[in-house]
C-alpha cells in the first residue's frame, strides 16, 4: 500500500515510499511586508463654530486627513531636485522642452516688437 495522502498545505509520505523517513510535512508560508509612514499625533484647539463644521463637511474620522493634506504644502518641502534630474536624462523631452522655450520666446519677441 504505497502512496501518499495530501491534506490542506500537508503531504504525508508512507514508510513504504521512503522507509528510512516516517512522515514528511511541508508547509508553504507566505510573507508580505510593508512599509508604514510614521504617524504622530498632534492636539490642536480650535473655535467651537470650526470644530462643528469639520465634523459637518469632512465628517468623523477624516478630520485629520483634510489637515493634512491642507497643511502639507505649507511645511513639507518636496524633493524636487532627484525628480529634475531623472526628467533631464530623458533628451527626447529634453529637446521638446527647448524647442518649446525657443518658440515661446520668439512669440513674446514678435508681440513686443
Amino acid at each position: 500500500m504505497g502512496g501518499d495522502r495530501v491534506r490542506g498545505n500537508v503531504i504525508y509520505l508512507f514508510a513504504d515510499v521512503l522507509p528510512h523517513i516516517d512522515i514528511i510535512q511541508s508547509y508553504t508560508y507566505n510573507t508580505r511586508i510593508e512599509v508604514i509612514e510614521m504617524q504622530k499625533k498632534l492636539t490642536i484647539t480650535v473655535d467651537e463654530d470650526v470644530y462643528e463644521g469639520l465634523h459637518k463637511k469632512i465628517g468623523r474620522r477624516k478630520i485629520s486627513k483634510f489637515v493634512e493634506e491642507l497643511v502639507r504644502p505649507h511645511v513639507v518641502k518636496p524633493e524636487l531636485e532627484p525628480a529634475y534630474a531623472e526628467m533631464a536624462k530623458d533628451k527626447r523631452r529634453e529637446a521638446e522642452a527647448l524647442e518649446w522655450a525657443e518658440a515661446t520666446f520668439k512669440d513674446m519677441a514678435n508681440e513686443a516688437g
